[in-house]
């Protein structure tokens, strides 16, 4: 991008009057279709731009003499809302570093709390400097806060600044301010069903498709890639989610994706409804579980008769996915995948079977089985290896799931953990309580899905109780280290999310989402010692940053603005929504752009354009220098919005992934009203 260029971005600038009130709240059961184009004064031509800043003089004058004040991008807050009892801040940020660091915006005296829809003044006071005006390396900012926690009464908002006549974002401050974005984020899963058909009532207006990858030679009569003439290798491997931007479907990952989900569930019940918006809506059973049962729907298929699980499904692509006519080949089953889906299963045969369904009963049952055949093959055959995409399985999926003895390790204790939840047997409990020594005694984002199993166990009440209490001590231990409590009491981040700057790296959006759960699993799993309220104010923290609270102003999900945001990803790297598309490419360009709710990796410093580019023959699609930003930035703005391929490969920031999804879809239900 030409400094020109992220000049002119810069100075987009939206009023009071344009944007109106603001974030997400509401309560409607269904969610609306988003915009097919977002309001004028809310999409940016780039990602720098991604919420306005008033640093045109001119623009900043107009604004004033119309009594309007302009929405500037160095006012940050969750453009959703806050809950009435939640701490609420909004950060003022100054760039010091980075693609705005020629901007620069000292905040004025006195910052007002405003009732966009009275025009009140319901709070005012000052901005308070974040560490004596030091600069926050991972982001190239200085900071400011202002705290208007005092104030929970329900309504529409903005933070203004009263000198320089610039204001915040609208949000809403209410109860429910998250549910109707649980909704979107939840249906994402609905967006990403292969096999299925996308059609109204149910998709919104502008994302219908027919079922996918069912023709001749695709999911229905999937071969072995190894052999692909041979029609005796034939299975239907139909149905599940595409994984992220591409279409395949890697077991490993899914599997997991299962459990990340049916966490979500059982920590939290009572906020999951039935009226989603999803075929299954309204049978009398949770959506979430609806959308659970899809997903283990193909994992039955992927389970062979002796127990083991097949490695993954690789898809043809196309936009839409029904487009795509590429045949589907399937590779053979591992002991990571057969272990990874063990614990799947039991989990599920647990879950479901609490829920007092006849049908569910029955189905949790067979999930039951096949977790304890699935493990009597894993134990069996405990080095069964296949690393997809390489060598002669090169193409077979974009992403390699494979992990090493280590990783062998970790998936069949946790494997364990959940098959004596759903069985009780001495067997696994004894597998467990061999590998538990030091297990949670470190806890950051890395091990987030690892510490989870073990807090889990250490909830059943068949645990065994020296070990139990082990576990708990060792995690609460854990969180006085210095990227924990430390960290957050210490408001080592302006934004209030801390990761570590080390942290950001691909897929930093769920490293964010992981560490908001590492905290709230003091409250999830009942460490002693656990202050609800500071806990849930720091989880709500890493909720915000997503939702705003970060150097680009901008939600981190998909085409939101029909829940009133002023700023959300308008294109992302998925073949349904893909580069050029007159109808799905970019919000306010194309047609409809994106779905809604589709959480994107993030920024990422470690980006970087493809090898070709600086080969002696780089692809014309390279041009001159690699794209800064994303290159070259500080960790917390190495972010563009943009969707473009090889040899750009803007994947590594903006592909979504259901594993961020899982992530993300737990903590934000972690912060949504029981029904």
């Amino acid at each position: 991008m030409t400094r020109s260029t992220l000049l002119v971005a810069l100075s987009f600038v939206g009023s009071l009057a344009a944007c109106g009130g603001g974030g997400g709240g509401g309560g409607s059961s269904t969610p609306k279709p988003a915009s097919s184009v977002a309001p004028a004064s809310s999409v940016a031509p780039s990602s720098v731009a991604v919420s306005s800043l008033a640093t045109s003089s001119v623009a900043a004058s107009s604004a004033a003499s119309q009594g309007a004040a302009a929405i500037s991008s160095f006012i940050v807050v969750d453009q959703f809302g806050y809950l009435p009892d939640a701490k609420k801040v909004a950060v003022i940020r100054d760039p010091q570093t980075g693609y705005d660091a020629a901007l620069s915006f000292t905040p004025g005296a006195t910052y007002q709390l405003i009732n966009l829809d009275t025009n009140a003044v319901v709070l005012s006071g000052s901005a308070v400097s974040w560490k004596s005006g030091a600069t926050f390396d991972a982001a190239g900012d200085k900071a400011w806060w202002f705290d208007f926690s005092s104030v929970t009464t329900p309504g529409n908002y903005a933070v203004l600044d009263v000198e320089k006549n610039v204001r915040s974002p609208g949000f809403k401050i209410a109860a429910d301010v998250y549910k109707p974005v649980l909704k979107h984020a939840m249906r994402s899963f609905f967006y990403q069903r292969a096999g299925f058909a996308k059609q109204a009532p149910f998709a919104e207006a502008g994302w219908t498709d027919g079922a996918s990858h069912i023709g001749a030679g695709q999911d229905k009569n999937a071969r072995l890639y190894s052999d692909k003439n041979n029609a005796a290798t034939e299975k239907d491997l139909s149905g599940g989610w595409y994984d992220a931007g591409d279409y395949n479907k890697y077991t490993n990952w899914h599997a997991y994706y299962l459990v990340a989900l049916l966490h979500a569930y059982a920590e939290n019940p009572t906020v999951w409804t039935d009226d989603y918006n999803i075929p299954e809506s309204g049978n009398g059973v949770p959506d979430i579980i609806d959308e659970i049962k899809w997903g283990f729907d193909w994992l039955k298929k992927m389970q062979n008769q002796d127990g083991s699980v097949l490695s993954i499904l690789g898809l043809a692509h196309a936009s839409p996915p029904s487009a795509a006519t590429g045949p589907s080949y399937y590779g053979p089953a591992s002991t990571s995948a057969t272990l990874t889906s063990a614990g799947a299963f039991a989990l599920g045969s647990k879950i479901l079977a609490g829920l007092d369904n006849p049908e569910l009963n029955a189905y949790a049952a067979d999930l039951k089985t096949r977790a304890e055949n699935a493990w009597t093959w894993a134990v069996a055959n405990p080095n069964v290896t296949f690393r997809n995409n390489e060598g002669a399985s090169a193409g077979l999926g974009a992403g390699q799931q494979e992990v090493d003895d280590a990783g062998h390790a970790t998936k069949k204790t946790a494997a364990a953990i959940y098959l004596f939840a759903a069985t009780g047997s001495a067997t696994y409990r004894s597998h467990v309580d061999a590998n538990a020594t030091n297990a949670t005694s470190w806890v950051d984002v890395w091990n987030e899905p690892e510490v989870t199993a073990w807090l889990y166990y250490a909830s059943l009440p068949d645990a065994t109780g020296a070990v139990a209490t082990s576990l708990k001590n060792q995690y609460q231990s854990a969180f006085n280290a210095n990227n924990n409590w430390p960290a957050v009491r210490n408001g080592d981040d302006p934004y209030r999310a801390y990761i570590g700057t080390s942290n950001f790296t691909w897929g930093s959006n769920r490293t964010i989402s992981r560490k908001g759960l590492t905290f709230h699993n003091l409250i999830d799993y009942n460490i002693s010692g656990t202050d609800q309220a500071e806990v849930r104010n720091a989880a709500v923290g890493y909720l915000n940053y997503i939702h705003g609270v970060n150097p680009q102003a901008m939600v981190y999900l998909s085409n939101m603005y029909s829940l009133g945001v002023h700023s959300s990803v308008n294109e992302f790297y998925h073949s349904w929504f893909t580069n050029g598309s007159a109808l799905w490419d970019r919000v306010g360009t194309s047609t409809y752009g994106p779905a809604p709710g589709f959480l994107v990796g993030g920024p990422n410093p470690s980006y970087d354009w493809d090898g070709n580019c600086t080969s002696n023959s780089p692809n014309s699609g390279c041009g001159s220098a690699a794209p800064n930003p994303p290159k070259g930035q500080p960790a917390m703005k190495a972010y563009l919005d943009f969707n473009t391929s090889w040899p750009l490969n803007s994947w590594q920031i903006t592909e979504n992934h259901n594993d961020y999804q899982v992530a993300y879809i737990r903590l934000l239900s972690k912060f949504v009203p029981k029904q």
